[in-house]
This record gives structure tokens, C-alpha cells and sequence, in this order.
């Protein structure tokens, strides 16, 4: 039986492009700049009492862990592209959904990996609760989200995906 991936390694197309721009400036510019600091530092002598060469150390640290993190995430990422999706009538994976709550409130919310979403842009994990009661909704459908607050009735307005970009 083959084995699902987990919610949690989907990202989209701008999303890794975002991870990979961020890993190559760590590896690139960064990471070189701190060691230079670092080398500096340590040529100077006592390093138990050297701030420059502690912090150093300890940034270099903190780069290298993230660029395990994002390296791993990369490497795991199953890549979705929205704008590929051929069921533009439910909401999956890169939906901008629009729905209204039971106190007549509009929301729209892009449906993007957990790595990527913003909410202060609009942008919902998808394992978010919000997500999972959008999921696979059609237009028209009332489902239950659950809140803090205990269950809220939405109802989906709108379902849109990017649109495909032609290649040259």
C-alpha cells in the first residue's frame, strides 16, 4: 500500500522558489560573511571574552540549522501548481476562496502550504482549520468550521486558482 505524503510537504511553486532563494543567500553570502567575522575574531586571542567571535559562533550555529531545515524541507517538498489544477469547481490545494461567515462576514483566504502561509496576507496553512473545512467545498456549499468559539457555519462564494502561465 503506498504510503501518503504528509499535508505538511506541500508547498507551491513561488514557495519553494522562496526557500531556495533564502538557502542559496545563506549558503552564499551569509554563511561566508560570518566565518570571515569569525576567523577575524578568533585571530585576535582570547576568545572566552571576545563578543564578536561568541556571537559569531552562535549565528553560525543558528545559519547552519536553518539551512538543514530548509534543505530537508526541499528535499521532501512535494510541489503543487495551483494554476495546474484541472477541478476548478472545489477547492484544493492554491484556492483562493471566498465564504461568508454566520454573521454575514466576508472572508478570502489562498489556501498555501505550511511553510508559506501568511495570514496577514491572506494566506492559510493547509492544515489549518479554516482550510480543512474548505476542502474540497464546491461553490454554494455550507460547511461547519471549527472555531475556539465552537462550530461556525460558512458558506463558499467564490473558488478561483491562478491562471496558467503559457511557456514561450
Amino acid at each position: 500500500m503506498a504510503e501518503k505524503t504528509p499535508l505538511s510537504h506541500y508547498l507551491s511553486p513561488k514557495g519553494a522558489a522562496v526557500m531556495r532563494a533564502e538557502l542559496r543567500e545563506l549558503a552564499q553570502k551569509e554563511r561566508p560573511r560570518i566565518v570571515e567575522i569569525v576567523s577575524w575574531a578568533a585571530s585576535n586571542g582570547d576568545r572566552s571574552e571576545n563578543a564578536d567571535y561568541q556571537y559569531g559562533k552562535r549565528r553560525l550555529r543558528e545559519i547552519d540549522r536553518r539551512m538543514r531545515f530548509l534543505g530537508k524541507r526541499l528535499e521532501n517538498a512535494v510541489i503543487v501548481d495551483p494554476a495546474a489544477q484541472t477541478t476548478r469547481d472545489r477547492v484544493f490545494f492554491g484556492a483562493t476562496v471566498t465564504y461568508v461567515d454566520e454573521d454575514d462576514v466576508e472572508h478570502t483566504v489562498t489556501i498555501l502550504g505550511v511553510d508559506e502561509s501568511d495570514l496577514a496576507r491572506g494566506e492559510v496553512s493547509l492544515v489549518s482549520p479554516v482550510a480543512r473545512a474548505l476542502m474540497r467545498t464546491r461553490v454554494g456549499d455550507v460547511t461547519m468550521l471549527q472555531t475556539p468559539r465552537g462550530p461556525v457555519e460558512i458558506e463558499i462564494l467564490k473558488i478561483v486558482y491562478p491562471v496558467a502561465v503559457a511557456a514561450d
